[in-house]
């Protein structure tokens, strides 16, 4: 795919980066990351440069827009709905909700619909677990890792460990990336078949059980005052429907622009650390280490989770 630039001459502009799809940018030159000086152009230009590899984990999934129109200093809401004024060209996804309400939900198909959130002042992306076509049955199973306050990083990594041993043990091959934020995601890709209730019924037990072999470590205390000092909570709900995470190589609204970077197990027992993956850094370790997360989108070799749903842990 050709690269895409963003002009750095002009605070506006329209791009056409996909097959004529035009694209208005804006307020380019607009600090979104004071400490850093990083602004809006550099955020759609990472965007821009990781779409290759950061838009098939997006495409035909619902998205939910997170908005922070004045950088990481200022307020942010969340959409769901897609605003108006959408391109033409955008495709949506429909979604009934409990209510009876149908939302219908932006899909990132490409570099144009990624520019498009991105300008409207997403920094990170949150995408559902499933697909449009079936939003009740997901593709990953996964764990949020995150620490309780006060918690080193360390146990993070450390439990993560743990977390893998676990699936690794039921024949699953986990991969893991840090979220940018305070944790680290530990995914599975899994057969499409189980409906969500189901994955998430597996993911409660299962983080149920690492609750009572690490006690030291983990929690599966979902209520935050009850979730004890110096554990990491193995976060299972947010394997329920509708439910999003943070992208991988989803930028974080944190000072230095952190990035949600897939890593290897080699690197968790090494050390590596959240400030070590930033929006300054991420293409040089692309072009070094490739796309550790291409199990996720892999046709073949997902987990079938049926066994296990019909069993015990």
């Amino acid at each position: 795919m050709k690269p895409v630039l963003i002009p750095r001459d002009r605070p506006d502009t329209v791009l056409t980066p996909v097959a004529g799809r035009s694209v208005q940018l804006t307020n380019l030159d607009k600090v979104f990351f004071p400490d850093t000086g990083t602004t809006k152009r550099d955020l759609l230009q990472y965007y821009a440069d990781v779409a290759p590899v950061l838009v098939p984990y997006l495409a035909g999934r619902a998205m939910v827009l997170k908005r922070y129109p004045n950088g990481i200093a200022g307020d942010f809401f969340y959409m769901k709905r897609t605003p108006p004024g959408r391109p033409p060209w955008l495709r949506t996804c429909a979604i009934e909700h409990g209510s009876g309400s149908v939302i219908d939900f932006p899909i990132v198909d490409d570099v144009a619909g990624l520019l498009w959130v991105i300008n409207l002042g997403c920094i990170d992306l949150n995408e559902w677990y499933s697909r449009c076509d079936d939003t009740d049955r997901p593709d990953y199973l996964h764990f949020d890792l995150d620490p309780v306050e006060g918690t080193p990083f360390a146990t993070v990594r450390e439990v993560a460990l743990r977390v893998r041993d676990g699936l690794d043990g039921l024949g699953m091959k986990p991969v893991v990336k840090t979220t940018g934020s305070s944790g680290m995601h530990v995914y599975v890709a899994i057969a499409r078949d189980p409906k969500q209730k189901e994955v998430w019924t597996f993911a409660k037990a299962f983080a149920q059980t690492l609750e009572r072999m690490y006690p030291d470590i983990i929690t599966a205390e979902y209520r935050i005052a009850k979730r004890p000092a110096g554990r990491v909570l193995v976060d299972y709900n947010q394997n329920a429907w509708g439910k999003t995470l943070a992208s991988v190589y989803s930028v974080r609204a944190k000072p230095l622009a952190t990035v949600s970077m897939p890593v290897t197990w080699e690197e968790v027992e090494a050390g590596i650390e959240l400030d070590h993956f930033r929006i300054d850094n991420v293409r040089e370790r692309l072009a070094r280490v490739g796309d550790l997360w291409a199990p996720m989108k892999a046709k073949n070799g997902r987990f079938d989770l049926r066994p296990l749903l019909q069993g015990k842990l």
